[in-house]
């Protein structure tokens, strides 16, 4: 019998229980100000996963043509934060 962590048996759990895409989905939402700061957070109505695509929604013209022109970046820093792949594009609205 192996033996793991519990932080290894939660994330095997996770993703055998196909969890682990809500979490993720719930962790954006919730660390949103965290990932993109102050600014961008204020200004965003709100922000949904679905699969591997992000979903931005705003009112601000100026703010998404700022998303968009960064979008490569900001695919990046979210994956740097969560130590993971878990964005692959991003749509802003």
């Amino acid at each position: 019998m192996a033996m793991y962590s519990v932080g290894d048996a939660i994330n095997e759990f996770l993703e055998r229980s196909h969890w682990k895409p809500k979490i993720l989905a719930l962790r954006m939402s919730e660390e949103w100000e965290a990932i993109t700061g102050k600014a961008i957070a204020k200004y965003t109505r709100s922000v949904k996963m679905e699969g591997r695509v992000l979903h931005i929604y705003t009112d601000i013209a100026a703010l998404k043509q700022e998303l968009y022109y960064g979008k490569a970046e900001l695919i990046v820093r979210i994956n740097e934060y969560f130590k993971e792949k878990v964005v692959d594009d991003i749509v802003i609205r």
